[in-house]
């Protein structure tokens, strides 16, 4: 009898320090690491090419467009909680790799370049309930600064240019490319899930209403170099899982 009251004592003071060691989990003061995966979908559209200069030329390329491929990459995070209700989320990543495919006239060309995208983000998330739930939903608003590297356009679109601004493919005749890069919001709202006191769950789903231009310089044409032009609207839908650590 005094080993099954023992007994009874031993588990509900384990579930008392279980308890305890949650009601720390995410409260102010708390550093959370998190480590995970972003699935990146666009929601794009796309203006038609446009010749800037030489004036002669100048003018959009009719019935050409593009389409942005998704991308998955590794999610990096860290949240400070401000108070018990309030964390500050630094967001990073491996930048991902975009494809940019020819629409319409250009849908014969497959695919017309590709890009990596920086995306660091500042987020202030506020966490619903209080810090000893196991279960948290957010709501969250930031910003991000996002630029381009590695852009680099396909082989296929290289002689498309040359031939549209030569008259026929010439293989010396180069395009150089840049994206522009931009200031953007973000919108963010999710769950997480405390495990025990250090290990959790993080589910989240963001919104950037992102537009920007891709900028073309076609050197050594008989009419010297050639500007053109696209406008691309992004505004990418963003899903994160990631495995958490508070520490």
């Amino acid at each position: 009898m005094m080993h099954r009251i023992l007994k009874h004592r031993v588990l509900l003071a384990l579930l008392g320090a279980a308890c305890a060691t949650a009601a720390q989990a995410q409260s102010a003061g708390s550093h959370v690491l998190g480590v995970g995966w972003f699935h990146l979908e666009p929601q794009d559209s796309s203006k038609p090419l446009t010749i800037v200069s030489p004036r002669p030329i100048a003018g959009q390329v009719p019935n050409t467009g593009a389409s942005i491929s998704n991308a998955d990459t590794v999610a990096l995070t860290y949240t400070y909680f401000l108070t018990d209700n309030i964390g500050a989320e630094l967001v990073m990543g491996v930048p991902p790799k975009f494809k940019l495919k020819g629409e319409q006239a250009l849908a014969p060309v497959g695919q017309l370049g590709s890009a990596r995208q920086w995306s660091p983000a500042l987020v202030v998330k506020y966490f619903f309930g209080p810090p000893e739930s196991a279960f948290r939903p957010f709501v969250g608003a930031g910003l991000s600064y996002i630029w381009y590297s590695d852009v680099d356009l396909s082989d296929n679109f290289q002689r498309t240019l040359s031939a549209r601004f030569t008259g026929g493919a010439n293989p010396n005749l180069r395009t150089e490319a840049d994206v522009d890069s931009k200031w953007v919001p973000v919108l963010n709202v999710g769950a997480s899930y405390q495990i025990n006191k250090n290990w959790g769950a993080m589910l989240s789903v963001s919104y950037l209403p992102l537009k920007t231009k891709a900028h073309l310089k076609t050197h050594g044409t008989p009419l010297g170099t050639v500007e053109s032009e696209s406008e691309f609207k992004i505004n990418p839908i963003v899903g994160m899982l990631a495995l958490t650590y508070r520490f």
